[in-house]
């Protein structure tokens, strides 16, 4: 059946009108990409530019620590001990982890320093036992002569001081002596082999002893001086003057008591002291040092070697400014050639007492042994 002519006619137009929307679709499309700028090209530099880095991402609060690279201790030694630093505020310690303690070192007491022996010697000191307590420095020869030098230097100044001040500069070294006394009580039972009680009974009688001849330093001219009577318009006055430097071996036996017992009476009138200290127990000689040096008493008033009489006592009984010797520590025989030698310049000796007791009352034996008169004439009434 033929189809009707109107239908024809609206097909045709349909098919016209959408030939049409397609040519402007696609004709729209033409004009836009040309419309659009074309991109330039990228340069050389441009393609080798590196992108901008991008923030990492935030440390988890649970993230592990750091490992850290070990120093090298030989290309770098600044950064090797950097661990030692920060940690040394408790002091070096041991690989089993307990602190190395500091040794002391017994050195020889000349002119107020603490020099080693100028022949470097030193030599054991051990205990009764025969355990070893320490090295002590062994005095030379040469080690003498400065100490008798050391205080023929200070003789000036300290008898030319008032009775006065000699008595406060000792009584200050026995405020010293108090607050060392446990040092000193634990040195001595170690060189004596003594109980703690009789060590501290020991360190008690020795600070007694020294306040008892720090209190005669402005009495002993009341005692040995006078004022003599004779015949004549003059006024005659005794005077006690000390000798000079006095030389003095030490008790080896009392290694605190007897060595204050010998060198308190010599400095409290005026001498000066060259002191050999007992050669098996001189710690608390040293110890004793100490305190001088930190207390009041000028440099070379108390000079003390450590080592051997047999070699350290003729070199003092021979020099001739020496003025005085005490041999008290001597045995006989070596006494006996210390007396000959000090004939040399005629030096005042005071013996041994054989037996003698250092915790007995001591007298003014020791304190006018190393005295000498001087006696003045003056005119009366002029």
């Amino acid at each position: 059946m033929p189809e009707p002519a109107d239908s024809k006619a609206a097909a045709r137009r349909a098919g016209k009108s959408g030939g049409k929307t397609t040519a402007k679709a696609s004709k729209k499309t033409q004009n836009q990409t040309a419309a659009r700028p074309a991109r330039p090209a990228a340069t050389g530099a441009q393609r080798s530019a590196p992108k901008p880095a991008q923030p990492a991402p935030a440390r988890p609060a649970t993230a592990a620590p750091r490992q850290t690279r070990a120093a090298d201790p030989v290309t770098e030694p600044a950064a090797a001990a950097q661990p030692a630093a920060s940690a040394g505020a408790a002091g070096p310690a041991s690989p089993n982890g307990a602190r190395l303690a500091v040794r002391k070192t017994y050195k020889l007491f000349v002119g107020g320093a603490f020099p080693r022996s100028e022949s470097g010697r030193s030599y054991p000191v051990a205990a009764p036992g025969g355990e070893l307590l320490a090295y002590a420095a062994r005095a030379s020869r040469k080690d003498v002569r400065d100490a008798v030098k050391a205080a023929r230097g200070a003789f000036g100044r300290w008898s030319g001081a008032t009775a006065y001040n000699r008595g406060q500069v000792l009584y200050r070294v026995a405020e010293m002596l108090e607050g060392r006394a446990e040092q000193f009580a634990a040195e001595i039972g170690a060189a004596e082999g003594v109980r703690p009680r009789a060590a501290r009974d020991q360190v008690a009688a020795a600070i007694d002893r020294w306040v008892w001849y720090a209190g005669w330093t402005d009495k002993v001219a009341q005692v040995t001086g006078a004022a003599n009577p004779v015949a004549g318009p003059f006024v005659n006055f005794s005077v006690p003057e000390p000798a000079g430097v006095a030389a003095i071996i030490a008790p080896p036996q009392s290694s605190l008591l007897g060595l204050v017992s010998v060198l308190a009476p010599v400095i409290a009138t005026g001498n000066t002291a060259v002191v050999v200290a007992s050669p098996g127990r001189p710690l608390p000689a040293i110890t004793l040092a100490e305190v001088l040096a930190t207390s009041d008493v000028p440099g070379g008033v108390v000079n003390l070697l450590t080592g051997y009489v047999a070699e350290l006592a003729p070199v003092l009984a021979g020099h001739m400014d020496v003025n005085a010797i005490d041999v008290s520590g001597a045995d006989p025989e070596t006494a006996a050639e210390l007396e000959r030698l000090a004939a040399g310049n005629l030096k005042r000796v005071l013996r041994a007492v054989p037996g003698e007791d250092w915790a007995a009352s001591p007298g003014t034996r020791r304190l006018t042994a190393f005295l000498e008169t001087k006696t003045f004439w003056h005119p009366a009434g002029i």
